[in-house]
């Protein structure tokens, strides 16, 4: 009783698009914060910071996720 597929986590197909609006979503509040960080108090730029490096990472997941996929796909085609 296992499980013998040997596809990846990022296999499924609904990673790609959600990461991407992860990040798109991360990325517009960073820069609706931007103002309010270089106007306001010091504190508030640690807002606008952490909230871009969420959207980098995000996507930066996305992008492995398109790798992941098509090294899958580039396997696949190979047979």
């Amino acid at each position: 009783m296992s499980d013998e597929s040997e596809g990846s986590a990022f296999g499924e197909g609904y990673v790609i698009p959600i990461a991407g609006l992860l990040s798109f979503m991360f990325a517009l509040m960073a820069g609706l914060t931007a103002q309010r960080a270089l106007s306001g108090d010091p504190a508030d730029v640690a807002v606008t910071v952490g909230l871009a490096f969420v959207a980098v990472l995000a996507l930066r997941i996305r992008m492995k996720a398109v790798a992941a996929q098509t090294s899958d796909d580039e396997g696949a085609g190979g047979e």
